[in-house]
């Protein structure tokens, strides 16, 4: 059985070897580690098929990665695209589309799996839960042909989970919060038989299972796994949740489980600095700029915000500009981190180049044949930001059905993995996100590991 890497080891995951629970231990049906979205909608499909499942969520309330993203979900084919008049997208254009992307390097089968079944969690989610979401309107994001990316009306992640965690309890979900869990125990076949959870007052309780989900983490919050795997972002902002240290790893290591795309990453190139805030791509996607401390463009800006974090990071200081005019700053007003960030004093004003080039600190010969070519007009605007990491795309190799795979593509009998925990669909670079990928895999990640345990638990004596 392989051993995490030296100096990886989170200080709480580990694999606890016995043939049962000690007597006495509580259990249930299903246990899922973690409540962000991708565990939020594994615990909805299982009770909407009457399963009993618990959920742990190491915080105070369910968050995770996705409270603090935009809580944008790419899907096709769903009834929100309908009434918007998007008639002509299908899930295998969306495949073929996140494939491109990825430049052939996303797993083909998860690929296909998330891409049809992202639709159906979104209708089902707004039929049967009440979730309301509406369609992004009046621009594409980079690698999408299709207006696909849905949202609530707050356009928030903290939104989106929020949303979850009350049609959870609605449904009569069963969530355990400040639980983190620190030991898998498994028999000697690594069939799951429970797990072991740090309450707040230090107590460890057990829990038995028939069946687990981790839904839980990336490594993004790392240090050690993140200079290993991520070395180009060892120097960046890291933006993402605490959590994710790399726990689903380690416990798949001691597992012998498979890993995959470790090298997979969702970047971001507009971290305002100083104010630490995420300022919406949707500007370089409509015409704006970012500039170095040269006054010069240095990347396409259009290829992506992922990469965009290597190109603004690889800049004198590691820092950049976003450019934008009138017209920008209005469509960015439509999204309540810009706001935000607004009101924090991100947002720089320049009435001519001149202004503009001193508020850059850059000499303005440079920076006036840029914007010459730019077309944007005056007054200009724009926010100091650095690249920022914001979680992994790599993880538990898993297939089609989320199932946690070994080496040699048997399946572990009784876990699954989805999210952060898991593989995603970006490849193994940061150059293969496509823009909403890590929600795609989280939320039909979590519908679909749900879907197959409730498969096998119904076909079990």
């Amino acid at each position: 059985m392989p051993a995490p890497a030296d100096g990886l080891m989170p200080a709480a995951a580990r694999v606890v070897r016995a043939e049962c629970m000690p007597a006495g231990t509580p259990a249930v049906a299903v246990a899922i580690v973690g409540a962000g979205a991708c565990g939020l909608v594994a615990a909805l499909g299982l009770r909407d098929a009457g399963v009993e499942a618990l959920l742990l969520e190491r915080d105070a309330q369910a968050q995770g990665s996705t409270a603090l993203s935009s809580g944008f979900i790419p899907a096709a084919c769903t009834r929100v695209q309908a009434a918007a008049g998007v008639l002509d997208d299908s899930a295998e254009r969306f495949a073929a589309e996140i494939q491109a992307k990825a430049r052939g390097r996303a797993a083909p089968a998860l690929v296909a799996a998330y891409s049809r079944a992202i639709g159906g969690v979104i209708d089902d989610l707004q039929a049967r839960h009440g979730l309301d979401f509406e369609l992004l309107d009046g621009f594409l994001y980079p690698g999408h042909s299709r207006r696909r990316m849905h949202s609530l009306a707050q356009r928030s992640g903290a939104a989106l989970v929020a949303a979850l965690a009350a049609a959870a309890e609605r449904a009569g979900a069963s969530v355990l919060t400040q639980a983190r869990v620190e030991e898998l125990w498994c028999d000697r076949t690594d069939r799951v038989i429970g797990l072991a959870c740090r309450r707040p007052d230090g107590s460890l309780e057990q829990l038995g299972c028939q069946a687990l989900i981790l839904a839980c983490n990336g490594f993004g919050g790392n240090p050690a796994m993140v200079r290993q795997h991520l070395p180009e972002m060892v120097d960046a902002v890291y933006a993402g949740h605490a959590g994710n240290d790399g726990a689903a790893i380690t416990w798949g290591q001691q597992l012998g489980a498979a890993l995959a795309d470790l090298g997979g990453y969702q970047g971001h190139g507009g971290w305002a600095v100083p104010q630490g805030a995420l300022i919406t791509w949707a500007l370089m996607v409509n015409g704006g700029i970012q500039v170095n401390a040269a006054g010069r463009r240095f990347h396409d800006e259009t290829a992506g915000y992922s990469e965009a974090a290597v190109q603004v990071l690889a800049q004198p200081g590691g820092l950049a500009w976003m450019v934008f005019d009138a017209p920008l700053l209005a469509l960015g007003q439509g999204f309540p981190d810009f706001v935000a960030a607004q009101a924090a004093g991100a947002v720089r004003s320049a009435a001519d180049a001149a202004a503009l080039a001193d508020l850059i600190g850059c000499p303005p010969a440079p920076l006036t044949e840029t914007l010459a070519g730019s077309g944007l007009a005056p007054p200009w605007h724009a926010i100091r930001v650095s690249g920022a990491l914001f979680h992994t795309q790599g993880g538990l190799d898993i297939d089609a059905d989320c199932r946690v795979l070994r080496p040699d593509g048997s399946a572990l009998p009784n876990l699954w993995a989805a999210g952060g925990a898991a593989r995603g669909v970006s490849g193994n670079a940061v150059w293969g996100y496509l823009s909403g990928n890590g929600l795609l895999s989280a939320m039909a990640g979590g519908a679909i590991a749900a879907r197959s345990v409730r498969n096998q638990l119904g076909n079990q004596p």
